[in-house]
């Protein structure tokens, strides 16, 4: 079995979901990903989002970002971290760091330094808004950056205004955005023996995962608007409408589907009537047609019409829960979620793989997360540190 990425070992100075999610890309394709946390607190996750508190530093958001990794605990600012991540750093591949642009100068850590140590490294820094421009010192969050992007301009509905997302999608997408550059720069230094620095950031990504509403902004001046459910395309037969017992999203835009969708909901009669009879003539017509449609669904079950759709050939999907979703058979086998054996207890802990597989050489976990620290004195033994040096470095409360 032979990994993409074995045999780089990467130095993650990251926390909480973006800079985490995406060296765990990494690790799952192999790399030896080297979490160096605070020494006391560690990642700031390892208490947030979740955590009941029966395994201390062990939240669930911490454990889906961070599997398949060693954690090195270490004080920054102490007189030894220098001389510690200095010989890390001669011996990786690798730096991803998230920190506010200039915290890793300021430690003596910023590309500059590390690439002298060593010349063909790729070194990686995420961060809200990128490392230079007016906002580059902003703090960013996720909901920020949402709002900030345009994309809550564009979620929710005229009455509701704008909304954020659930989930923290631009912290994700930017961690696969990271871990792209990543991975093309190691490519890269493959082909041409040269490192490679990175500067990507949460805003940036937002406007790349909008790409398709800001071309056509920048083309034609459209704005995209609140449209709740409603498809960007304004068909009144793309939507999400209720039934007698729950919700279905329905995207019937081709001339063939609506003509299928009608005949499913008993009324093929009604794309004769004026306003229902072509494409252009429902557009223009959205809160009629809308209207007939939502209430022909409201009169039978969710099951019924997801079967009749569904065998009809009409584009349709289940409205689903987590609880459902996961008991999809269709995951086995794909490996998005990896259960595996608790470090800590007789019980598993599941974490979330990756959102592809190969037909050789898959990703996958092989590491359970880390404890705090759990790895430090390993790491140090395996960058020759000696005995005595790393008793020297435990009493200076360095490690």
């Amino acid at each position: 079995m032979t990994l993409a990425f074995q045999g780089v070992r990467v130095v993650d100075f990251t926390q909480v979901l973006a800079g985490p999610f995406a060296t765990q890309q990494l690790a799952q394709l192999g790399a030896d990903v080297i979490k160096i946390e605070e020494r006391k607190a560690g990642d700031q996750t390892r208490g947030l989002l979740g955590s009941d508190g029966t395994v201390p530093g062990m939240s669930p958001s911490f454990i889906t970002c961070n599997v398949g990794k060693r954690s090195l605990a270490l004080d920054l600012k102490n007189k030894h971290a220098e001389t510690i991540v200095n010989r890390l750093i001669s011996r990786a591949d690798v730096i991803v760091e998230n920190f506010r642009p200039g915290v890793m100068k300021r430690l003596g850590f910023d590309y500059a330094s590390c690439v002298a140590l060593k010349s063909d490294l790729v070194y990686c820094s995420i961060s809200g808004y990128g490392q230079q421009g007016p906002k580059s010192a902003v703090a960013a969050y996720d909901g920020a950056i949402q709002a900030d992007s345009g994309m809550m301009a564009c979620v929710g509905t005229p009455d509701s205004g704008p909304l954020r997302t659930g989930y923290m999608h631009v912290d994700m997408s930017t961690a696969l955005n990271a871990a792209f550059a990543i991975s093309a720069a190691l490519y890269r230094r493959a082909a041409t023996g040269d490192g490679q620095y990175l500067d990507v950031a949460m805003m940036d990504t937002a406007i790349v995962m909008q790409a398709a509403q800001y071309s056509k902004y920048l083309h034609e001046g459209e704005m995209p608007g609140r449209i709740g459910n409603q498809s960007p395309t304004g068909q009144p037969t793309a939507n999400v409408f209720a039934t007698s017992d729950g919700f279905l999203q329905v995207l019937a835009l081709r001339e063939s589907q609506v003509e299928k969708l009608f005949e499913v909901l008993g009324c093929p009669e009604q794309l004769t009537v004026p306003g229902f009879q072509t494409s252009d003539a429902r557009l223009a017509h959205f809160e009629p047609v809308s209207a007939f449609v939502a209430d022909r669904f409201s009169a039978h079950s969710t099951q019924h019409w997801y079967e009749a759709l569904l065998h009809a050939g009409v584009p349709v999907s289940l409205v689903r829960d987590f609880d459902q979703v996961r008991a999809d058979p269709q995951f086995a086998g794909r490996n998005v979620f990896h259960s595996m054996a608790s470090p800590f207890d007789s019980t598993t802990v599941t974490a979330i793989g990756s959102g592809y597989i190969a037909d050789r050489d898959s990703p996958a976990i092989k590491r359970a997360p880390p404890s705090l620290g759990e790895h430090t004195n390993e790491v140090l033994r395996e960058v020759e540190f000696d005995e005595d040096q790393i008793d020297l470095f435990r009493k200076a409360g360095a490690v």
